[in-house]
Formats: C-alpha cells, sequence, structure tokens
C-alpha cells in the first residue's frame, strides 16, 4: 500500500485492502473515501468490506464511486464536500488513485491557484493535464467551444516576446500574431541598475504596453493559467481558450521574494532594497547617497538568476559612490554569495578583483540569504560549504540590497511543456521544443544553458523567427544560437567590465579589442551602456531592427 500526500489533509492512494485499515490508522489517517465502484475488479474488495474495517479502527469510511475516465461535475461537488465534513486527514482511493486525484483537484478549483494544484498532483504522480480546461473552470466542465485561433501566439510580451513579434512581422508582414500578457507597463530591466547607482531615472525605463506591442499584433491581455500542446492550446485565467498552429514561450521568470522569511514586510524601508524591482531601485540610491557608515550586505542567491552579474553590480556602483564622497573608509562592504564564484567566466574575475579590493569589500561564498527582521537590523544566512554541515549565521546590517531566489513561473513549471526542473525544455542551438515541434522558447525561461540576459535574448530572437519561417516554408531549421550573453559589470560610475560570452564560458566580443577590451574596465563599454544600449532595445530590438544580432547558420551539425 502506497499513500501519496496532496495536502495535509488529503491523501491518495491505488486499492487498499481491509488488512491495511491497522496501518493507515498508525499513520494518522482518520477517515477513507473510497472512489472506486464495486465489482469494478475481479480482485477488489467491497466498499462494505472497507467500511466494516474502518469502522473496527474508528476511521469513518464514504462512497463516492467514478466510471473510470468518467468523472462528472456532481461527484467532484460530493468529494468537496465530504472534504468539508469529514475529520482530516483523508485517503482518497481508486484503482490507481488517479480518479480520487482528479476529484480533489476539480474540487479545489477556485479555491486554490491553479498551478498549485497541477504541482501537487504531478509530485504525487498523477497528470491532470486532461482536466486542465474544467479546473480552470472552476471545477465544471465548460460549455464554451468558441476557440480564437492564431498562426503564431507568442506568450509573454517583455524583450523576447515582443522581440520575437517584431522580427517575424520583418519577415512575413501578413502573419496573424498573437502576444498574451496581462501588463499594462513594459520595462527595460538592464536600466534598473543605474537606477539604483544614481545614473537613469526610473522613468526612463518604462513604457506602456500598448505603445511597444508591433502594430498588427493582436495583444491578449490576460494571464495564461495552463497548456494543453496536444491540442495545440494555451488555457487562459477564466478558461478562455486559445489555439495556435505555432507556439512561442518567453514570460520571463519568477522572482520568489517569499522564499526568504520576513524580506516581503520589510523590503523598500528599514534600508532593505533590490534593484531587481522598478519601484524599489529608486530606494536604493536613497540608502547609497545618505549613507556615511555601518555595514551594506548585497545578496546573490543560487542560481539561475536573470542577469548574473546584477547583485554585483550594485555593489560596485554603491563602492564608488561612497568612494566620491569619501565615506568608503567607514562603509563595511560584505557581498554574500551562495555560490562559489564571483563571476562563471574566469576571464573577467582578475578585473572585478581588482574593485572588489579597490571597495574594501568582503567575499563570503556560500552563504545563502534565508531570513531578514527589517526593524532589528539583522539577517540570517545559511552557510553551505562543500563537505561542510550548513551551519546557520547572522549578520547585522544597516542596508542590504537583495537578489530574491528566481525560477520558472509556476504555470511552466508544472506545464508539459518542462523538463524535470522545471524549464522549457528546447534543444540549445534551434531553440525548438525538444517534444513538440511547433512549439520554440527563448528567454529566462528555457533550459539552454546560457546567461539569462537581455542580451542574450536580443541574439534569440532573430533565431527563433528564422527557424519559424523556415518551418512554414516546409523546411528545416537554418539558424542556430551559440548561447551569446552579455554582462555589462558597471564597476564604477564611467566604467565598464563588458563581459560578452556563450556557451561553455566561451569569450564572443561584439568589437574589435582595441575599441573595447571586455576583460578590461573601459569608458567605451560605459558610453555604449548609457548611451547606445537604450535606444538599440527601444528603436532596434523591440521594432524587428536586428543591430548587432544578425543570425548564425545552422551548422551541419549541432549537438
Amino acid at each position: 500500500m502506497e499513500t501519496k500526500k496532496l495536502t495535509e489533509r488529503v491523501s491518495v492512494s491505488p486499492q487498499i485492502l481491509a488488512d491495511d485499515m491497522a496501518e493507515l490508522k498508525a499513520q494518522g489517517f482518520r477517515a477513507i473515501i473510497c472512489n472506486r465502484p464495486d465489482g469494478e475488479g475481479t480482485d477488489q474488495p467491497t466498499f462494505t468490506e472497507i467500511e466494516t474495517a474502518a469502522k473496527k479502527h474508528g476511521l469513518e469510511a464514504v462512497y463516492i464511486p467514478v466510471v473510470s475516465g468518467k468523472v462528472v461535475d456532481t461527484e467532484a461537488d460530493a468529494f468537496g464536500a465530504a472534504m468539508e465534513t469529514l475529520p482530516a486527514p483523508v485517503l482518497a482511493y481508486c484503482r490507481s488513485g488517479m480518479r480520487s486525484a482528479t476529484l480533489w483537484s476539480l474540487s479545489q478549483a477556485g479555491k486554490t491557484d491553479l498551478a498549485d494544484i497541477l504541482s501537487k498532483t504531478k509530485a504525487a504522480g498523477y497528470d491532470m493535464s486532461g482536466v486542465v480546461r474544467r479546473i480552470a473552470n472552476g471545477g465544471k466542465t465548460p460549455t464554451d467551444t468558441g476557440d480564437v485561433t492564431y498562426e503564431v501566439v507568442i506568450v509573454g510580451a517583455g524583450a523576447g516576446g515582443i522581440a520575437t513579434a517584431a522580427s517575424l512581422k520583418a519577415r512575413k508582414p501578413d502573419l496573424e500574431i498573437a502576444i498574451i500578457d496581462p501588463a499594462d507597463v513594459h520595462y527595460y530591466q538592464p536600466g534598473w541598475t543605474m537606477v539604483g547607482g544614481g545614473v537613469f531615472d526610473a522613468s526612463e525605463t518604462a513604457k506602456t504596453m500598448a505603445s511597444l506591442i508591433p502594430q498588427d499584433v493582436h495583444w491578449i491581455k490576460a494571464a495564461v493559467a495552463a497548456f494543453e500542446p496536444k491540442n495545440n492550446a494555451i488555457i487562459l485565467d477564466g478558461c478562455r481558450v486559445v489555439k495556435y498552429k505555432r507556439l512561442v514561450v518567453c514570460p520571463g521568470l519568477k522572482l520568489d521574494w517569499g522564499k526568504i522569511e520576513g524580506l516581503n514586510e520589510t523590503l523598500g524601508q528599514n534600508g532593505v532594497t533590490s534593484n531587481y524591482r522598478y519601484d524599489l531601485a529608486p530606494y536604493t540610491w536613497e540608502l547609497v547617497s545618505t549613507m556615511t557608515s555601518g555595514r551594506a550586505i548585497f545578496t546573490q542567491p543560487p542560481m539561475p538568476i536573470k542577469c548574473a552579474g546584477a547583485p554585483q553590480k550594485a555593489m560596485y556602483l554603491s563602492g564608488d559612490a561612497w568612494h566620491r564622497r569619501g565615506v568608503l573608509k567607514d562603509i563595511d562592504i560584505q557581498f554574500n554569495n551562495a555560490g562559489g564564484v564571483l563571476f562563471g567566466v574566469k576571464d573577467y574575475v582578475p578585473a572585478l578583483m581588482d574593485y572588489v579590493q579597490k571597495y574594501n569589500a568582503h567575499l563570503n561564498f556560500f552563504h545563502n540569504l534565508v531570513a531578514v527582521d527589517g526593524p532589528a537590523k539583522k539577517a540570517w544566512f545559511d552557510v553551505a560549504k562543500p563537505d561542510t554541515p550548513i551551519e546557520r549565521i547572522e549578520m547585522d546590517f544597516d542596508m542590504m540590497h537583495v537578489c530574491p531566489p528566481q525560477s520558472a513561473p509556476d504555470f511552466i513549471r508544472v506545464s508539459p511543456l518542462a523538463d524535470a526542473a522545471g524549464w522549457v525544455d528546447v534543444d540549445q542551438a534551434t531553440l525548438r521544443h525538444k517534444s513538440f515541434d511547433n512549439v520554440w522558447a527563448l528567454g529566462d525561461v528555457m533550459n539552454a544553458p546560457n546567461a539569462k540576459t537581455m542580451a542574450a535574448a536580443r541574439k534569440q530572437a532573430p533565431v527563433v523567427a528564422n527557424n519559424m519561417v523556415a518551418d512554414m516554408n516546409g523546411k528545416s531549421a537554418t539558424s542556430q544560437y551559440d548561447g551569446y550573453g552579455s554582462c555589462p559589470l558597471t564597476v564604477e560610475r564611467g566604467k565598464i567590465v563588458l563581459a560578452e560570452f556563450g556557451y561553455g564560458g566561451v569569450l564572443l566580443p561584439s568589437f574589435p579589442r582595441a575599441l573595447i577590451d571586455g576583460t578590461k574596465p573601459s569608458r567605451a563599454a560605459w558610453f555604449l551602456k548609457e548611451h547606445l544600449l537604450p535606444p538599440i532595445y527601444w528603436q532596434g530590438m523591440l521594432k524587428g531592427r536586428e543591430w548587432l544580432a544578425k543570425p548564425e547558420a545552422l551548422s551541419a551539425k549541432v549537438d
């Protein structure tokens, strides 16, 4: 007998026997729900046998039989009602546990987030993709059959989504494209480091979504609830269905602030800030520009995160500001990194270490932020050095810049498009899905082993556009992505170490070394970051003008 916990209140299992009651009682169960009709199999006990054995051990038992493959709405309602009245925890069973898991899922519709339902059932080994529309529809069988279909649907109107739509339109102007995104505002997120450093104003990094989505591209202003790739369908919140011939997935990352105990309650006050949020980046500069002494902690969570250099960029620009004001000697800078290296591509580390020493910053590797008490100005870190037991330490602070843990959005993580780790599963060269050949992905949410940066998306969008158009023309993929990513490391105001690299950490500079040597700080790289990259983004990338982003021809052999 194997029970699988869905929540603290309910578990499911395959067929149980009367002799199992003593063990179930010992495990703490207080009630049983039978979802298997009597007589379905020659080897199953009747419900009366189960009920009699349950009562002998002080367990309640309820019979809600469901025909295999035919869970109806009234049965889900009955299951939900039983869950409200029975003492918990409850064990529901059928032949395999699938019907019981389905009934629980439908009974929770409208009460529990869809992604959470799918996550819990998936973890227990049950795939709810067959009833996802019903769950999205409040647990009821949908009656709306008025599905809308587009040639291309793009999920996510961030950098990757809009750039891909624009690149596709540049190649096939008559192509019918829809973008799905609920947001009203589009942000130039690479600019937030500069906001936190007092260089940009926050308003320079935001534009209305409506002003950026390409002309003649349909904007579906809604959130995605789930995917049905076998049916070429996307389920929106509210159970609306959008169908596609080809799909592009690029919704970006989930910033999981809630994983750090106490963080949500203190963000934006008590000296706790983050350049990873539009509304908080100005607070970073407020803290830096007024701080004259004390301890400043800069944190970096486990990978992956978007723009892996951003946590240390905040440290460098802050250190430079304190140095220029003559107060650096009175400020204790601590860089607490959950990883074991300063930067993943070793060629850039020597130049960065020069600035670590200039600002007298202390590098604390394997330090992961787990809790913060803002009013008390205290933070706790789990120190997990290799081959050493995890130790939790406490640190006081006057200012703390936090980079939050990050993951794929929940609706991606639990979808059929995701790999075991929760990322969209693509071929790293063509960016085509490994299992569904009419699906592509780019940006932060796919599982290619590249740095998650806007510059990466700038290179990926033309690759996806080229390969999709080739597919529309009945041809194989023509372009490949080499893993390019760029991280302009703002080591001081006026100088940048321009890290540009591809798969495996191979250096991929965009400019001749005589113009910009990316391994050394340069004013030319700062000029690029401050003056050229914003217009390249707004007027180039998002308009389908592929400046510095010409797709590379696909090699004859792709691993």
